[in-house]
């Protein structure tokens, strides 16, 4: 069964650039003192603003969409990361970001800071190398045809594991008014995506199918921990977490256990990563760099996210979900049923809108260039990074209508079509398609596929859900 695609028409004029060339501008903003100024933004960001906050303030008070700042980590004990960016808030400017012929993408997955290779066995794995290196496109090559050779059993692994997550959902809730899901979803993630990418069924292995979710999950954290909040007391979240990078070897025996896993029960993909030249190593880490940062940490920011839009809903819009659920989805659920679910694809895309579960792109500037935003121009030079907030970028109001309000059908008919091209959650446009010579998610469609298949499953099996992101509190059975 193959994927299906989704392909937006062009653009429409009333999105085409004026034909008057902007104005030339310089670049607002100021890095400060060093150590002070990027110490006293690195405060704003983590601890007295936050981050929409923090990009927020600085576009107001520059008068722009451009300037100039500073993302964590910095001071005391990251000493090699330069902190210095030139912030991207809109659409126009963003776009930049996309063109490798004027930016280079090498060990910028978080900005200046790159966690140790030892937390990917050594290896520099494919999200990290830029276009022009030749192992970029050894890695992009072997994850895309990981997902195309998924396809055929993609569905009903969703669906038998989505089923035993609600059961449990359901259980729950027979004993108690509140079920929180965050880990049993973990869970559901964890054995369905190791199913389908890896080909490895995690029961053979008791250890991994008990708390391989939660080595996953420490694996991530302390790759990440310098440059996310989680919102715990502060100064201690600034003194414990924010002031210098964790080792691996806190992780490294969980590490080496799902990496063992893979190399003894998902030797039929690994061996496809040889087929497009890498060694078995390689194959083993990027595909665990796929599992496990990728898709299943992409999948347990994002589908929470989705749940609370679903879950917490009190204008109605459950019920037409429901509706178009059951009645324009087919008998059975499957990629084909896709097409006709026009709204549910429109909330997913929405809910991607307004709440990207990466929230910030860079980019270093491959050359000195002139980029242009929607109101002036600015001139680049080789070397600086660039950093795009896609959360108010996808905010942009040239582009989105009440681009602060949720518009659960923004992305249907032609002119939500038309808004594809500025939905650039996954590294690119979601009217977009991966490929080597980019650097777009390569599974930028599946994942937006999976979204919309499991909403429609949930709204074709209960008449009413309720709660929020992190439990349900009412799950009412389908008559």
């Amino acid at each position: 069964m193959s994927l299906p695609s989704i392909t937006p028409p062009p653009l429409t004029t009333s999105f085409t650039a004026k034909p008057t060339q902007p104005p030339i501008r310089q670049i607002p903003g100021s890095h400060g003192w060093p150590i002070l100024g990027p110490l006293s933004d690195r405060l704003d960001y983590f601890w007295f603003q936050k981050p929409e906050s923090f990009f927020r303030t600085r576009m107001e008070k520059y008068k722009s969409t451009v300037f100039r700042t500073n993302i964590p980590p910095t001071f005391p004990f990251f000493t090699s990361v330069n902190p210095n960016v030139i912030a991207l808030l809109d659409c126009k400017a963003f776009s930049h970001l996309l063109d490798m012929d004027l930016v280079d993408k090498k060990d910028v997955l978080v900005g200046d800071f790159v966690p140790s290779v030892e937390f990917t066995g050594n290896i520099r794995v494919g999200v990290y190398r830029d276009v022009s290196d030749p192992q970029h496109s050894k890695s992009k090559q072997f994850s895309m045809q990981i997902l195309k050779e998924s396809s055929s059993i993609w569905v009903p692994e969703l669906v038998s594991n989505l089923d035993i997550f609600l059961d449990q959902i359901e259980a729950t809730l027979s004993t108690t008014s509140s079920a929180s899901y965050m880990f049993p979803l973990q869970q559901f993630l964890f054995k369905f995506l190791f199913k389908v990418l890896a080909k490895a069924d995690t029961s053979l292995d008791p250890k991994i199918a008990e708390s391989g979710y939660s080595m996953l999950n420490k694996w991530l954290a302390l790759q990440l921990l310098p440059t996310i909040s989680i919102g715990k007391v502060q100064p201690l979240e600034e003194l414990f977490l924010h002031s210098f990078s964790y080792p691996f070897s806190l992780v490294k025996g969980d590490y080496n256990n799902l990496y063992n896993f893979i190399q003894q029960h998902g030797k039929e993909v690994v061996k496809c990563g040889k087929e497009f030249g890498l060694s078995e190593d390689e194959a083993i880490h990027n595909l665990l760099f796929i599992l496990g940062f990728n898709s299943y940490g992409g999948f347990s920011i994002f589908l929470p996210r989705l749940i609370n839009t679903i879950a917490s809903d009190s204008t109605g819009l459950q019920e037409k979900l429901r509706e178009e659920a059951r009645e324009k989805a087919g008998s059975t659920l499957g990629f084909d049923s896709l097409k006709n679910l026009e709204l549910i694809n429109s909330v997913v895309y929405e809910t991607l809108r307004m709440n990207p579960p990466v929230p910030l792109q860079f980019g270093r500037a491959r050359k000195d260039f002139q980029l242009t935003s929607n109101d002036s121009l600015f001139n680049i030079k080789k070397g600086e990074l660039l950093c795009g907030y896609q959360k108010l970028v996808m905010r942009d109001p040239a582009v989105f209508d009440e681009p602060e309000s949720f518009k659960p059908d923004r992305f249907t008919k032609e002119k939500g079509a038309e808004l594809l091209n500025y939905l650039y959650w996954s590294n690119g446009p979601q009217s977009g398609s991966p490929s080597v010579a980019n650097k777009q998610c390569a599974g930028k469609d599946i994942v937006t596929f999976t979204s919309a298949l499991i909403v429609a499953h949930l709204l074709r099996r209960y008449d009413s859900i309720k709660g929020d992101g992190s439990s349900i509190t009412l799950l009412t059975k389908a008559k």
